[in-house]
């Protein structure tokens, strides 16, 4: 199957609540402006919202989130959260992302997290089936 690795991109925007005592944004919310992102494009982009996964049995577990941080977002700056399918696994994803400040399209930070599939039955890694690998490699 080939793999497509089309990008798609979701902008949000810096709350107080995300700002940390050195007034940027505090690093764990880079990871879950990805999980928003993410969230948002599954519906969207990939025709398959979170809630029909779930239907489906099946689950993301993150085996590995990794970030690199370029210059730091600020109090009401919006950004892009751009991510791509950069592979699939047997019983996985790796997810590449890059953030972007909106204003002036540099780069705050990139990074990639791997996923497994697992089955919410018994919370162990599964096979990704093709009807799911379809989805995912546009």
């Amino acid at each position: 199957m080939t793999l497509g690795r089309t990008k798609f991109e979701t902008e949000l925007q810096v709350r107080p609540d995300d700002i940390d005592m050195n007034q940027h944004v505090h690093g764990s919310r880079y990871f879950d402006y990805v999980l928003a992102a993410r969230y948002d494009q599954m519906e969207r982009c990939y025709k398959m919202s979170m809630e029909e996964f779930i239907k489906a049995g099946f689950g993301w577990f993150i085996r590995t989130a990794h970030v690199e941080y370029k210059r730091p977002l600020r109090l009401g700056d919006r950004m892009t959260i751009r991510t791509w399918v950069e592979e699939i696994f047997k019983d996985g994803v790796r997810v590449d992302y890059e953030i972007i400040k909106t204003t002036n399209g540099k780069l705050a930070c990139d990074g990639y997290f791997d996923y497994a599939m697992v089955s919410l039955q018994t919370g162990r890694a599964e096979i990704i089936p093709d009807w799911i690998r379809e989805k995912y490699a546009i």
